[in-house]
């Protein structure tokens, strides 16, 4: 979940605050929903393992709450703080406890932890490709891409 998180906040941060309301269609979530998503899944999803989200949250509201990328780069950080904190004190043993799931089913705090990751993993791509249809370089994707260019380099001749 740490790369998810890296990976998310500074892609939040490298997209232009214009483009937050961007969105590939109508009835789409636009690029500031899609991170006020995954801050709301980090909450939701870790209600299961007994994290309760601050109070006052308003989960269902949001991810439409706001559009300005300071507040929406803000509530993500907040969001993956949670989740550090709360996964930190679950035990090995508490990762085979139980709780309601999705239907009528349990679900180990174990898959719901791996369906937390997957959740943000899923919504990072959305994410990328958001970005990348608006112009942005992921910022560790062209970090490689500078280290890549900068060993074709000819070494200039020592005189």
């Amino acid at each position: 979940m740490e790369d998810a998180e890296t990976k998310l906040l500074r892609l939040a941060e490298a997209v232009p605050a214009e483009k937050y309301t961007w969105r590939p269609g109508e009835g789409v979530r636009s690029v500031s929903e899609v991170f006020l998503h995954v801050a709301a899944g980090n909450y939701g999803i870790l209600r299961r393992v007994g994290a309760q989200p601050p109070e006052g949250l308003d989960l269902r509201g949001l991810e439409k709450s706001t559009t300005e990328k300071a507040k929406v780069v803000e509530a993500l950080k907040a969001s993956f703080a949670h989740v550090r904190q709360a996964t930190s004190k679950l035990t090995d043993a508490d990762l085979d406890k139980t709780a309601p799931w999705f239907g009528d089913r349990q679900a180990s705090y174990r898959e719901i932890l791996f369906f937390l990751a997957a959740h943000q993993h899923e919504h990072l791509g959305q994410s990328i490709a958001y970005a990348r249809i608006n112009g942005v370089i992921p910022p560790w994707t062209e970090e490689r891409q500078q280290q890549q260019q900068s060993l074709k380099q000819p070494e200039k001749p020592k005189q």
